[in-house]
């Protein structure tokens, strides 16, 4: 297996830009696993394609805004973007700007000051705030788009799933940007039930696989949870014949990590904790049965992952399909539902 194996040419034209309006006016196209039978429908048909029993797992993590803008005390303008919270002051955060060593201060523009303890790794340092960063974000926060988004996004609740709640995300779990609150109670008043988990999704996320062998890729950490009442449901979903149906490859992290922490064979717990699974062909799955998820970029993690839910083959395959039957790819792209 190479990471070679992964890739695949995507036109610069298929990168969705913008996100669809409504939200489950996007186009959904739907796999089947063993016949490689590929569907063509709308986002809101889902209440058409689901079955009474199923089980919906929705990662409900908020994206932090998390851009932010400072000054260096010589007035040089510095970009700050939070990744992750060590303490109540102290962030792992990418730096731009020339001259950040440790000591080094910056202003944040109407907010407090920073300060750089460690040097980690590239443009990745370890900064201090003189208090709480939290309280500040509605003034000087913006939510950090991806790279290959490059229209302006007006509204900054279009990045954010209608369900997020738990805030600790520098990217958006995008599978669940297509629903809305509406379709959601169509599901549930058909029989199909909702649970959720959380994962807060990093930036390594989106970033590529560079080695030959993807075996020796070191996967992102990532702290996820999957309360005692998600794994009920689960259980329940199991015992009774319905699908457990991750939304996103995030819930499908969740729901495997879970799944690998739990001490009964047949009955998943609770799990709170970090995460650093990588999930590559021949993986045997023990909880998803179905994913809904967008199209991901090439040689990724991500990827990889439904590869090997699916078949390298048949993803490889049904992404030239995508391609030619004109899906939009990516974060504000079209989505895929894999059975």
């Amino acid at each position: 297996m190479k990471t070679s194996d992964f890739d695949y040419y995507l036109p610069e034209l298929s990168i969705g830009q913008t996100p669809a309006e409504p939200r489950d006016s996007s186009r959904l196209l739907i796999l089947h696993r063993d016949s490689g039978e590929v569907e063509h429908r709308i986002f809101r048909d889902l209440s058409l394609i689901l079955h009474p029993g199923d089980l919906l797992v929705l990662n409900r993590t908020r994206v932090i805004p998390a851009r932010i803008f400072a000054k260096k005390e010589t007035g040089g303008r510095v970009e700050l973007l939070l990744l992750r919270r060590r303490d109540e002051l102290t962030w792992e955060a990418l730096v731009g700007g020339k001259g950040l060593r440790i000591g080094k201060k910056v202003n944040v523009e109407n907010g407090p000051q920073a300060e750089i303890l460690e040097i980690l790794e590239g443009s990745e340092r370890l900064i201090k705030f003189s208090e709480p960063i939290e309280p500040y974000f509605s003034n000087v926060g913006n939510v950090p788009l991806p790279p290959y988004i490059h229209e302006k996004l007006n509204d900054p609740e279009r990045y954010q799933t209608v369900y997020s709640r738990d805030v600790g995300s520098a990217a958006a779990p995008t599978a669940g940007l297509h629903f809305t609150p509406q379709l959601l109670d169509e599901l549930n008043a058909m029989g199909v039930k909702i649970a959720y988990v959380t994962l807060h999704v990093g930036l390594d996320t989106f970033a590529p696989v560079t080695e030959d062998n993807p075996e020796e890729h070191k996967i992102h950490t990532e702290w996820c949870e999957l309360p005692q009442e998600t794994a009920d449901l689960i259980n329940q979903t199991k015992q009774n014949g319905g699908r457990v149906i991750a939304v996103g490859t995030t819930s499908v992290r969740t729901l495997e990590s879970a799944a690998r922490n739990t001490q009964h064979a047949t009955q998943i717990t609770a799990f709170i904790g970090p995460t650093n699974i990588f999930i590559l062909p021949g993986y045997q799955f023990q909880i998803v049965d179905a994913i809904i998820t967008n199209f991901h970029l090439p040689k990724s993690t991500l990827i990889m992952l439904v590869s090997a839910f699916a078949g390298r083959e048949k993803i490889l395959q049904t992404y030239e399909t995508a391609i030619k039957e004109g899906y939009r790819f990516y974060s504000f792209g079209d989505a895929m539902f894999i059975a």
